[in-house]
């Protein structure tokens, strides 16, 4: 333990004092316990942050990792009317679209160019849908880019093409990884309470089968995230238990490459924006990010390594700051990122290795780009910077953007039923 944390901890709260020393002893928090590291004020608040570093520095070191990837977001059209996605379109929509699979293994084959090593695949659930599209677009994609990762398809989406595949969740993830998929998003998590499931997002897939198709794809060897989206109606316990949820699972599969605090996106989201739930909030205040990040990596302490923030979400400035807080990766480039952006996020859908790597240095840390399964594939420990790929792309509007998208004719969705 650092001198400078062991003198604070004499002025701290002393139940916070033992809480922290606690984490540092490397033993397990208990809910409680990371209740009230959540409740931590001035002097506290601030030792909360230093230990979670310290803890970070212990697990993985002074280096912060980033992927080189593509987000393929290939629908908007969904059977669900979440109350936090402003990004999913009704079937009957003007501006519901669905993009070829000759577009999608395009866009995976541009990044890949580019130096992308994965492609992000996640989109809406379109009605009448083939219950081995999800198969066939993986297949064209490894037909054309063998050494690509897919990293695709979320719980519910996984629980969706189950069901149009008329089988059950084990073989149909079984399906999915012989067609190429490697990794699954461990996103359409929101927050782990069924009741709360119930009040923003009705009809979104349960806390039961989220667990069962993670814990299923953990025993068929595919790895996958967890994430948290929070700052909406959830109260602290919530996230507390919602943390302690993914730490029993990753106790029991050792299946989850990381964790990712999503803070919720409120100004174009339909429950905030029609204020459908009494105290709604515009997503966590800075504290409660800085907070939610370091309580996290103190309570998934020895089961989850790597704490990744969203950039997207956060901003570039914040998600500095979250280095020092718990967090050492900055998730990926994208390229293309719609569900965040479409919720009103004004930070961008893009950021260039190079300017990962600047902002990771600023911080006097060490940019290192990792492959999906966090191998380091090269460390840049040397100040001298080199441009490649994605590095040299000056104009990022090639890419498109989601505005665009819902307004191209050849991409409209076009409803069956209306064939």
């Amino acid at each position: 333990m650092s001198s400078d944390i062991d003198t604070l901890f004499k002025h701290a709260d002393s139940q916070v004092a033992d809480i922290l020393n606690k984490a540092l002893s490397d033993k397990e928090i208990s809910p409680q316990e990371g209740l009230r590291l959540y409740n931590a004020t001035g002097l506290d608040f601030h030792l909360v942050g230093m230990v979670a570093d310290e803890i970070r520095k212990r697990r993985v070191g002074e280096t912060v990792t980033y992927v080189v990837n593509r987000n393929i977001n290939f629908t908007n059209v969904c059977i669900k009317q979440c109350g936090f996605c402003a990004f999913s379109r009704d079937f009957r929509e003007e501006e519901g679209y669905f993009l070829p699979t000759e577009e999608i293994v395009r866009r995976a084959k541009e990044a890949y160019e580019l130096g992308a090593t994965e492609v992000c695949i996640q989109a809406g659930l379109p009605p009448d849908m083939d219950g081995d599209l999800y198969e066939k677009i993986c297949r064209e994609i490894k037909k054309e880019i063998p050494d690509i990762h897919i990293h695709g398809f979320s719980p519910e989406e996984v629980l969706y093409g189950a069901s149009r595949a008329k089988t059950s969740i084990r073989d149909y993830l079984e399906r999915l990884k012989e067609s190429g998929v490697n990794t699954l998003p461990g996103t359409a998590a929101e927050i782990l309470d069924q009741s709360l499931r119930d009040k923003i997002a009705p009809g979104r897939i349960s806390v039961k089968d989220w667990i069962e198709v993670i814990k299923t794809a953990h025993s068929l060897g595919i790895n996958t995230t967890s994430t948290m989206m929070f700052g909406h109606v959830e109260t602290v316990e919530d996230r507390v238990n919602h943390i302690v949820k993914l730490r029993e699972i990753q106790k029991e599969t050792g299946g989850f490459t990381e964790f990712v605090p999503l803070n919720f996106v409120h100004s174009e989201a339909p429950m905030y924006k029609y204020q459908l739930h009494e105290g709604i909030k515009q997503g966590g205040s800075g504290n409660d990010v800085l907070l939610t990040h370091a309580v996290a990596r103190i309570m998934l302490n020895k089961c989850i390594d790597n704490i990744q923030m969203s950039w997207v979400k956060e901003g570039q400035k914040m998600s500095q700051l979250l280095l020092m807080w718990g967090a050492n990766d900055f998730g990926g480039t994208l390229i293309n990122e719609s569900i965040s952006t479409s919720a009103g996020s004004e930070h961008g859908q893009l950021l260039r290795p190079k300017e990962i790597r600047r902002m990771i240095r600023e911080m006097g840390r060490v940019p290192a780009e990792r492959n999906t399964n966090y191998k380091k594939l090269r460390i840049f420990d040397k100040e001298k910077e080199i441009e490649e790929g994605l590095d040299n792309i000056t104009d990022a509007s090639q890419f498109g953007s989601y505005t665009e998208l819902i307004k191209i004719n050849k991409f409209h969705y076009v409803n069956p039923r209306r064939k």
